[in-house]
């Protein structure tokens, strides 16, 4: 079984941090539940776990939480 396409969403900007792109994407709600998340190790950047929420992401770069995916689009 292959998983579905990244998601595209666009930051109208060059760069977001995880933890902002995480609360804007609609993927978690409360900048809590965004840093519990992160530093637990549920989030992927890239296919590889990162616990930086203040991680600045670039455009292209495909974010995973609980097998969805979301690309950073501008």
């Amino acid at each position: 079984m292959t998983s579905p396409p990244p998601q595209d969403i666009p930051v109208g900007s060059e760069g977001i941090r995880l933890g902002s792109f995480l609360k804007f994407a609609g993927v978690l709600d409360s900048g809590g539940n965004v840093k519990e998340a992160i530093i637990d190790g549920y989030v992927q950047v890239n296919g590889e776990i990162d616990r930086r929420r203040g991680r600045q992401l670039q455009v292209g770069d495909v974010v995973t939480f609980e097998g969805r995916s979301f690309r950073v689009q501008v």
